[in-house]
């Protein structure tokens, strides 16, 4: 099978990485999915065969372009159109096909992976973590989080309350509109895009392209190595493809986000509006406070927040939300916490 992950470009230049693997037959879950089968699936995806030094035939706009996969399978298309890119929607099609042939009888091997590109009026991007900035994994603690990751599936994985309202209403700014692009960058496997894909659509979480990295031994510009570099890369990438783009960074205090993007803002002045952590552990706290102080020397603020309504109501009063949406993220808020309570 073709495992496309969502891309992204501009009218110039187009990325989209994939990987060819045997079918992990890993499919769909479900509320009722027992801790068994959630384990289950999840070493599936952790011990999915890889193909590699096939070739992959990438079609878009009535051109053809052809890579071939690594040593782990991976697959990078950087497609340079010839004729200008018609952009229709946001949201356009590249179609794949597997040209070579790795097993008997094994028909034609298509996929379809949706690539992002700007369309209508944008006020600013926003590049957010994932692990403890929209879901609870307990990062920092590995026995807490091979249990989380393990156990439950993206039914059973709730987002902090709220999340999903309020990355809607960064969507919108404040013309109602759709338009503000999301980039999700993490340090998680790409083994675990499938399940990620998957909590996005089910809590309704706006689509974005969702950026991981390889922990095997690939190291390629799109899939890279360390943690801190990895997501250095990636957000390098995003502001490099939309250069006219302001954006906002949003992470948590568990790990390394606030250093992170502080080297962001040193590499791109100018470039950031607005910085938002999730305070997930205290003790990082004098950390994150000499690092917001360097922040504001560089005319960058970093805020600290205990939740998506703080975070949410300084938005508001910056002018970057709409009040309606600040209303419905208050509600979602005590809805969530409500359900999670039931839970």
């Amino acid at each position: 099978m073709i495992v496309p992950y969502e891309g992204f470009g501009n009218e110039k230049k187009i990325l989209l990485v994939g990987r060819v693997i045997r079918d992990n037959r890993v499919g769909v879950s479900n509320p009722e999915d027992s801790v068994w089968l959630n384990i289950k699936k999840m070493r599936r995806r952790f011990m999915s065969v890889v193909i590699p030094g096939v070739e992959v035939k990438a079609e878009f706009q009535g051109e053809e372009y052809f890579v071939k996969t690594d040593e782990e399978g991976y697959f990078e298309f950087k497609i340079y159109p010839k004729k200008a890119i018609q952009f229709p929607a946001r949201w356009q099609q590249v179609e794949l096909t597997l040209m070579s042939q790795v097993i008997r009888n094994q028909g034609e091997i298509k996929a379809f992976g949706d690539v992002f590109l700007p369309v209508g009026n944008i006020d600013f991007g926003i590049i957010s973590d994932v692990d403890d900035t929209i879901i609870p994994t307990g990062a920092m603690r590995m026995a807490e989080m091979l249990k989380t990751t393990f156990a439950k599936n993206a039914h059973t994985r709730v987002p902090f309350p709220g999340v999903s309202a309020f990355y809607k209403a960064l969507q919108k700014g404040t013309d109602g509109v759709e338009s503000n692009p999301l980039f999700y960058v993490s340090s998680s496997p790409w083994n675990l895009y499938d399940f990620l894909h998957e909590l996005l659509q089910i809590h309704h979480i706006p689509k974005g392209p969702i950026m991981l990295r390889d922990i095997g031994l690939s190291r390629t510009e799109l899939i890279s190595g360390s943690h801190s570099e990895h997501k250095l890369e990636q957000i390098r990438q995003i502001l490099s493809t939309y250069t006219q783009l302001s954006f906002m960074l949003i992470g948590d205090s568990g790990q390394e986000d606030p250093t992170i993007y502080l080297q962001v803002v040193r590499e791109f002045p100018g470039r950031i509006l607005m910085i938002f952590i999730r305070d997930v552990h205290s003790y990082q706290h004098a950390s994150v406070e000499n690092i917001s102080k360097e922040l504001n020397g560089l005319g960058v603020e970093m805020l600290l927040v205990k939740n998506t309504l703080e975070a949410s109501q300084y938005a508001f009063s910056k002018g970057w939300v709409l009040e309606k949406d600040l209303a419905d993220i208050a509600q979602e808020k005590i809805k969530n916490e409500a359900e999670n309570e039931q839970v």
